[in-house]
């Protein structure tokens, strides 16, 4: 960096990088992967191995904030003296701006606009721009488009459709709309009640927009959707749905703008059944049609996530062991993961492979599935994560430890999706790590591969969650294990077709009693018809399935009392071995075994 604070690169450099970075038809793109902590601000490149990025000097002063443009071809930063926005490619400096407290960064779609925000203050500022904390500024020129008034963090950024034909704002509970990027002109305002909340769809025009506005004085909060610029009128709404208990939304679009789905929660559950409040799912599409997505199980939502097809989606929910399902457009159950201590979801950027993840104040397990097949991956473990995300190949996965969430152990590590760690980095002695993040790429850059289970080659291996087992008093630990029966009873993934029944937890447990007998059966019936003929072999006097008589009609009757608790317990056994939990007078049975086999022994005579 020379004395005018601009950078310079190596011309040999700057070939590398264009290698690297798939300008040419030579190679694939390779990501970069953003790290900022306190010991400054890098670019690194290329998964599995991540180094310095050789067209981007790290620079040693703590950051307050990055971004990436949308298509990843630029690249922002500020060190608390200045923001600056530099190619990725080469590393080349677009430009520079004298705004040392900005605290979030932001680019329009097309790269255009660059949005600034920092904290409200109501003293005066030095800037041109006088008190105003939110302001637009021209990539290419430098220059301020325009300054606004944000006091509020939410919502801070103003949304543009992907063509920058349309951008929306919500000021003082409305929504104000702008036309090609000409923020001096409203071209069109959606006036409500109080609307708190909107997101805009995703794509081109005509654009969409959801609006929330909360209940009030009895009155159910509803979320409403619009087609730009029809605004007005009892007609004008394209899909309405209210509902109660709603302190705050959440609204997800999903890539192809059809359906949106809204996550209402309420901070407190007046019954007093859940710590984290109360939730409810609800389903409104462009054509009309809503609906409320049906839980079958109780306890709170934990996350949702669109599948990037735009025809299913991902929900986790219900207390834990937590309950993760795919839904249909149709709001209908497809697949089914069954329980496990999972709180989050991610589908990677191709839709091909999901991963289920318990972060948080959970172990840090990780389970990867294969969408198509509905088969399991791997398990992996990441513990004391803070942040997940899929690199844009969709073959790679970042997790890291970062503060201030933890402030101890703080650092990242690159994965494979079948759990082989292929790189990791601590954060240096004394030193914290704030955030990681990937470069993205436009739509259909990296094309989905064949999923492969076999774990990549790596020095660091894998790590594979061990399973756990229940806790022993000491003073029991050299008796031998017993079964013991488990506070919640897991549930195994399984296949739900639109429209078909979800099965209750008696079906299940009947349905695996059921395979489990026939897979006996038919397992007996194989292994006979393979062996040669041979004659039977007797069967022990206490296991005799022929009628035997003592002489005496009241010792008959105790060896046939006799048998029938030892055939109870055989089916006890033939439960326990399909994996059905047993309760703890069933195992009291169990444990009668002998003493019932002794007394038919005395009781018992040969005819």
């Amino acid at each position: 960096r020379g004395a005018g604070g601009h950078a310079y690169w190596p011309t040999a450099h700057v070939r590398k990088s264009k290698f690297l970075f798939g300008q040419t038809n030579m190679a694939r793109p390779v990501p970069l992967l953003a790290v900022r902590g306190s010991e400054g601000t890098s670019l690194l490149h290329g998964p599995p191995a991540c180094e310095q990025h050789s067209a981007f000097h790290r620079d040693s002063q703590p950051s307050r904030c990055l971004a990436f443009s949308s298509d990843g071809t630029l690249f922002s930063w500020c060190n608390a003296q200045n923001v600056s926005v530099v190619r990725c490619s080469d590393g080349s400096v677009v430009s520079t701006f004298d705004l040392p407290k900005t605290s979030l960064l932001d680019f329009s779609p097309l790269n255009k606009v660059l949005v600034t925000w920092q904290v409200y203050s109501n003293r005066n500022s030095k800037q041109s721009s006088g008190r105003t904390n939110l302001q637009l500024w021209d990539v290419q020129s430098g220059q301020l488009i325009k300054a606004f008034f944000q006091k509020k963090v939410e919502s801070w950024c103003p949304s543009w459709s992907d063509d920058e034909q349309l951008c929306v704002r919500s000021v003082n509970n409305e929504l104000h709309f702008y036309e090609n990027n000409d923020f001096n002109t409203i071209a069109n305002k959606l006036h409500m009640q109080k609307v708190s909340d909107f997101k805009l769809s995703p794509g081109a025009q005509p654009s969409k927009v959801a609006v929330y506005v909360p209940g009030t004085k009895g009155a159910p909060s509803f979320v409403r959707l619009y087609q730009y610029p029809v605004l007005g009128g009892p007609s004008a709404a394209l899909a309405n749905k209210s509902f109660f208990k709603a302190d705050k939304v959440h609204m997800q679009w999903n890539r192809r703008a059809s359906a949106v789905l809204v996550t209402a929660s309420v901070e407190v559950d007046k019954s007093g059944a859940s710590y984290y409040g109360e939730q409810t799912l609800h389903y409104l599409a462009t054509n009309g049609e809503t609906a409320v997505v049906q839980l079958p199980k109780n306890g709170p939502i934990y996350d949702v996530a669109w599948s990037p097809n735009s025809s299913e989606f991902c929900v986790v929910f219900g207390f834990m062991p937590a309950k993760a399902t795919v839904y249909n457009l149709k709001c209908d159950p497809v697949f089914d993961f069954g329980t496990g201590p999972r709180n989050a979801v991610y589908y990677s950027p191709q839709g091909h492979i999901l991963v289920l993840a318990g972060f948080g104040n959970l172990q840090g397990h990780m389970e990867v599935w294969d969408m198509k097949k509905h088969k399991q991956v791997s398990k992996p473990q990441a513990q004391d994560s803070t942040h997940f995300s899929w690199c844009p190949d969709g073959e790679h996965i970042v997790t890291a430890t970062c503060s201030p969430r933890l402030r101890v152990s703080n650092g990242f590590r690159i994965w494979h999706y079948t759990g082989s760690v292929l790189h990791q980095q601590a954060a240096a002695a004394g030193s914290e790590l704030w955030e990681v993040r990937w470069q993205p790429f436009p739509e259909g850059t990296f094309p989905a591969r064949t999923i492969t289970y076999q774990a990549a080659p790596s020095e660091l291996g894998t790590t594979q969650a061990t399973p756990t087992q229940a806790y022993r008093p000491p003073a029991l630990r050299h008796l031998p294990a017993k079964p013991s029966a488990r506070l919640q009873e897991e549930e195994p993934p399984q296949n739900m077709r639109p429209g078909e029944k979800v099965l209750s937890k008696a079906a299940l447990k009947n349905q695996k009693k059921r395979e489990a007998k026939k897979g006996g059966q038919t397992a007996v019936s194989r292994t006979e018809d393979s062996k040669p003929e041979a004659p039977p072999i007797p069967p022990p006097a206490s296991q005799s399935q022929s009628e035997l008589s003592a002489g005496d009609p009241e010792t008959d009757k105790k060896i046939k009392n006799i048998k029938k608790k030892l055939k109870a317990i055989e089916e006890l056994k033939e439960m326990q071995a399909s994996g059905k939990v047993l309760q703890k007078n069933q195992l009291e049975k169990m444990q009668k075994e002998e003493v019932l086999l002794r007394e038919l022994q005395e009781l018992q005579v040969t005819p």
